[in-house]
């Protein structure tokens, strides 16, 4: 169901549907609320005849069985696994032949390489990736808002038609994205990167915690949880991922694996006498390293590093006190820049790091004392 007012102006897209989306997985079913939304026609296919119910259901679009004709669509998503996305990819493109057909895997070097030795249509091809996602997978978790705020890398072959590039583009900003273009090479090293790497040493972590003591599991905090979140991912999806991209993700590792050579013989120097010294400037060192890394990080609006003051609340483990929280900063004017909740097991209270724009912080921490909130300085 819409949240639009009825006397709110109808939502415009620039893209011309039909749409038809093949794979109703999480992307997949977000794309097509997404462009349901802005009332562009979507239809859905998918091997999966419980997933493509639940699409359905949901107002994805209007599902067709693997065999049934769709009507002649503009674009065509494919929003398959990897290790299968060139091959359904080709077929669409012969299926399709008016249609621009990107595919949304998350890797681009593997697939335009067998699209190519397929000799597909790549004057209709564009590879892309809404770098957006879920440690939940399937339709159930989709969104019409997932793509907002978020980067959707467009990678045009050399072949790829002017035409058809725009639609994608186009297709990217109905859906809330800003595009970013790089070539397939350029894409896989980045994600291998920024997103590949960090779900291995999520795993990785994670994997640790499956026959710790329960005692030890107790004192887990805020940190272990961010750090292990995504570690709950879909493992078949990520493996098909993880292949594709192997070359890539395999030389990111070697440097992690550097660094914990490193700390592995720091750490084995001692806690006294003559190597102590050493011990401490070594993983200082690398825990400063990390520190520069991070602070790289753009800001939820891209672009360079913003810094901004960050309000500490305590908010009481009681139905409906975060949305009071958020409910009385919405009166205030407030636009909250990012958000970290903490919450000990067995603690009757949560602490609310909330981040607004620098010099904003110091208002902010006044009007919730004034409504009662207890704020930390």
């Amino acid at each position: 169901m819409s949240g639009r007012r009825r006397d709110a102006p109808a939502p415009h897209a620039a893209t011309v549907g039909p749409v038809h989306i093949i794979g109703t997985g999480l992307i997949g079913a977000s794309v097509g609320l997404g462009l349901r939304s802005l009332g562009v026609d979507v239809s859905l296919e998918d091997p999966s005849p419980t997933a493509l119910a639940v699409a359905e259901q949901i107002g994805a679009g209007r599902a067709l069985g693997a065999k049934a004709p769709a009507p002649a669509p503009t674009i065509v998503v494919v929003a398959v696994p990897p290790d299968v996305a060139a091959e359904v990819t080709a077929a669409a493109l012969d299926r399709f032949r008016q249609a621009t057909v990107t595919d949304v895997a998350s890797v681009k070097a593997v697939v335009l390489a067998e699209l190519r030795a397929k000799e597909a249509d790549l004057a209709r091809y564009v590879g892309s990736h809404p770098m957006a996602g879920k440690e939940q997978a399937g339709p159930a978790a989709a969104s019409a808002d997932l793509f907002v705020g978020r980067p959707w890398v467009i990678v045009a072959a050399p072949e790829t038609s002017p035409a058809a590039g725009l639609a994608v583009r186009a297709l990217a900003a109905d859906l809330g994205s800003h595009p970013a273009y790089l070539d397939a090479a350029a894409h896989d090293a980045a994600v291998a990167l920024v997103s590949h790497v960090p779900q291995i040493l999520s795993s990785l972590t994670a994997a640790r915690l499956a026959e710790a003591p329960a005692a030890a599991l107790d004192l887990a905090g805020q940190g272990l949880r961010d750090m292990t979140r995504i570690a709950r991912s879909d493992p078949n999806l990520w493996a098909a991922i993880l292949a594709g991209n192997g070359p890539a993700i395999a030389g990111v590792l070697r440097e992690v694996r550097a660094d914990l050579e490193r700390a592995i013989v720091a750490l084995e120097l001692g806690v006294a006498g003559a190597t102590l010294g050493r011990a401490l400037v070594e993983l200082s060192d690398l825990i400063a390293s990390g520190g520069r890394g991070a602070a790289r990080i753009p800001g939820k609006h891209g672009g360079a590093p913003r810094s901004f003051d960050v309000v500490r609340v305590l908010v009481p483990d009681r139905p409906g006190e975060l949305g009071r929280l958020f409910q009385e900063m919405g009166q205030w004017g407030v636009n909250l820049e990012d958000l970290a909740l903490e919450h000990g097991a067995g603690q009757l209270v949560g602490l609310a790091a909330i981040a607004v724009a620098s010099g904003e912080g110091r208002a902010l921490a006044a009007n919730l004392e004034r409504a009662g909130w207890r704020v930390l300085v």
